[in-house]
């Protein structure tokens, strides 16, 4: 082998053990970042769970179990919070998830010029960075005069169902529900546009080559394909709305109660503790911990339902 054969042989070896070396540096960065976001996450949930202590103690399960919340004798539940934040994020779930599904079948199928497309897109994309003070505002202002004047003929003409039955006074759980899913819908909608645009091609055109229509082929083929995708979009849209403060703070109407009317005003959980937090002391503070703990605890399940059940349609 001449001199020169052996200098790039060298130079080779040199860059391959260099190569090697930072190819060890990525693998143990990644790992690193990975076990930081874990970190985090149990870190907030321990320093939660500590501040939490005191009203775990004193109240126990009954905490969830109580509606009564009175600071001057020390009494704490969070039964009509936990209602309130379940049911709200349920209301904006029902509109949003159809809309935004619709949305995403629109904006990645061939249904509208290339243009409007993105036009569209954007224009979903906007919606999300609006902060939410602007959409309690507009709710006040816009929304809830529209709903009251509907909820007053639902309730004379069908003031006999549960979710009618109060006369709608303005802020209430309905106007809280209806403005979360104007929130959560470009989640849905960009999550769940792109998990119908990664599919491959190849399947659309095995399904048209078979005969299947158009919808046949959305339907039947690419809806159950993107599945997983879609359930991550509404998972992840129910955590936004579960733990949405400020537009739901300014329409829910803040009542610590439970009432099945949609007119009748409620609380949620992040409601109470944007309220409460600044001028609680003493037991208060820690029955809020408990509080935040209990909406750790409600989103932690939801998303473990999500995984299981994305788990069981992947097996399937």
């Amino acid at each position: 082998m001449s001199i020169q054969d052996q200098n790039i042989y060298t130079r080779i070896q040199r860059r391959s053990r260099l190569d090697k070396l930072l190819d060890d540096c990525f693998v143990w960065l990644t790992r690193f970042l990975a076990f930081a976001v874990a970190a985090v996450l149990f870190w907030i949930a321990a320093q939660v769970s500590i501040e939490a202590i005191p009203a775990i103690q004193k109240f126990g399960v009954r905490f969830l179990t109580d509606s009564s919340w009175n600071p001057v004798k020390n009494e704490y539940g969070v039964l009509p919070q936990i209602y309130g934040t379940l049911v709200s994020s349920l209301i904006a779930l029902l509109i949003a998830v159809p809309v935004g599904l619709g949305t995403a079948i629109l904006l990645s199928q061939n249904f509208l010029p290339y243009k409007v497309r993105t036009v569209m897109v954007f224009l979903v994309e906007l919606i999300a960075a609006i902060p939410s003070v602007v959409y309690g505002i507009w709710g006040i202002f816009f929304l809830v005069p529209i709903l009251t004047s509907w909820g007053r003929m639902l309730h004379s003409s069908l003031g006999w169902l549960p979710i009618f039955a109060s006369a709608p006074s303005g802020l209430g759980m309905l106007p809280a529900g209806v403005i979360l899913a104007i929130m959560i819908l470009p989640i849905i909608t960009a999550i769940s546009r792109d998990a119908l645009t990664s599919i491959p091609p190849s399947l659309h055109q095995a399904a048209v080559g078979l005969g299947a229509t158009r919808w046949e082929t959305i339907l039947k083929v690419m809806l159950p394909t993107a599945f997983s995708g879609i359930v991550s979009a509404v998972i992840l849209a129910l955590g936004r709305a579960m733990g949405e403060t400020m537009a739901v703070t300014m329409l829910i109407g803040n009542a610590n109660k439970i009432d099945f009317s949609l007119f009748a005003p409620a609380n949620s959980i992040a409601s109470l503790l944007a309220n409460q937090f600044s001028e609680a002391v003493g037991l208060q503070v820690s029955a809020l911990m408990y509080a935040a703990l209990v909406l750790f605890i409600l989103t932690l399940i939801v998303n473990t339902v999500a995984e299981l059940i994305v788990g069981q349609v992947k097996r399937i």
